[in-house]
Parts: structure tokens; C-alpha cells; sequence
């Protein structure tokens, strides 16, 4: 199965790449590292008093993505779709079950984190670079729609994670340089697919 690795700081266009390239190629599926947050009360009460929780690596189920993971990887089959609610601190699982899955995208704040942890895997890692306050645009609009915050926590939380995401990636830290592409606002999508799946 191909792996492909979408990395890069909260609102850099992780997630509309990712749907660009399934809509071009159908049988693949994407797996975000945002919809694996943890749970329950624990989550509620340490997200109070740690700062950026969800920007760093406490806050990420990283037994249950491998598990999800781990599954399709073997399987190349999903059999449940899973969307972490922000306000209510729950992961709601949904059954879709998907089948001859060929090639599978990891996206997310934690996409660069989770690949280092592969042994004895190929993968391709599209790192994306985009200019803060585009980012920090399209982050407070998302915070306020889908997260119930108000543009003043939604801008402070940004800053918050963008220190917090540049603090902790190394850009040299991908173990198979030979298969990164750097995604820029002038990069041809079309080409770098065409080196993808042909």
C-alpha cells in the first residue's frame, strides 16, 4: 500500500490537499491525525491547564490511530470513520466500511511525528509551507464555526500552536528524504501527483 504523509502547522491546507488528491484518485483514504484526539474527563481537565494542549503530543491517541492505522495498512479496508467532536471532548465513530484501499494519506499536526515512529516503511512526506497570517485566516474562521471559540482565543491559540508545531519539527527530521516534496503556494499539485501514482 502507498503511504503519503501530509504535514504542516495548523490551517496550512493539510486537509484540502488531502481531499484534492482522493477526488483524483478514488481508492485511497485519509486518516487525520485531528480526529484522534484523547478523550473523557481527562482531556477536559488537562486542555484547562496545559497550554496548546491539543498542539502537542499528550493530547494524541496515538493507540488508537495505530490501531486504525495498522488496519487499513494490512487490510486495505476501514471499516469506521471517526470524527473528534471539540466542544463535547468525544470521538464519534460512524461505520462506512471501505475496501481494496490502495493507498492510504495520514494528515495532521502529528503526521510528521507518527511516520518517524515507522520501521521498514516507504512513505511520502508533502510538507507544506505557508505564510502565517494565511494560516492564522483560516484557523480563527474554522475556531469560531466548528470549535465555539471567539476570534480573540482563536487567534491566541493559533499563535500558541504555530510556536508549538516550528518548536517541535525539525525539517530534517523525515528518515527518507529521498521521497519529501516541499507543497508551496506556487507548486504544481499536477506534477507532484503524477510522481505519486505513476
Amino acid at each position: 500500500m502507498k503511504l503519503i504523509f501530509i504535514g504542516g502547522p495548523s490551517g496550512s491546507g493539510k486537509t484540502t490537499l488531502s481531499n484534492q488528491i482522493i477526488k483524483k484518485n478514488k481508492n485511497g483514504i485519509v486518516l487525520s491525525t485531528d480526529n484522534y484526539y484523547k478523550t473523557g474527563l481527562i482531556s477536559k481537565l488537562i486542555s484547562k491547564f496545559v497550554e496548546g494542549f491539543f498542539d502537542r503530543s499528550i493530547s494524541f491517541n496515538n493507540k488508537l490511530f495505530k490501531k486504525d492505522f495498522d488496519f487499513i495498512y494490512k487490510n486495505g479496508t476501514s471499516i469506521y470513520d471517526r470524527y473528534y467532536n471539540f466542544e463535547k471532548k468525544t470521538i464519534q465513530n460512524t461505520l462506512n466500511e471501505k475496501n481494496n484501499i490502495s493507498f492510504l494519506i495520514i494528515e495532521g499536526i502529528f503526521a510528521k511525528e507518527f511516520s518517524n515512529s515507522l520501521d521498514n516503511k516507504d512513505y511520502y512526506f508533502l510538507e507544506i509551507k505557508t505564510k502565517k497570517n494565511e494560516c492564522m485566516k483560516r484557523v480563527v474562521q474554522r475556531d469560531i464555526k466548528e470549535r465555539g471559540k471567539d476570534k480573540k482565543q482563536a487567534e491566541n491559540d493559533f499563535l500558541k500552536s504555530w510556536a508549538i508545531y516550528y518548536e517541535k519539527v525539525n525539517p530534517n527530521s523525515i528518515k527518507n528524504n529521498t521521497n519529501k516534496f516541499i507543497i508551496e503556494k506556487n507548486t504544481d499539485i499536477e506534477q507532484i501527483l503524477k510522481k505519486l501514482f505513476n
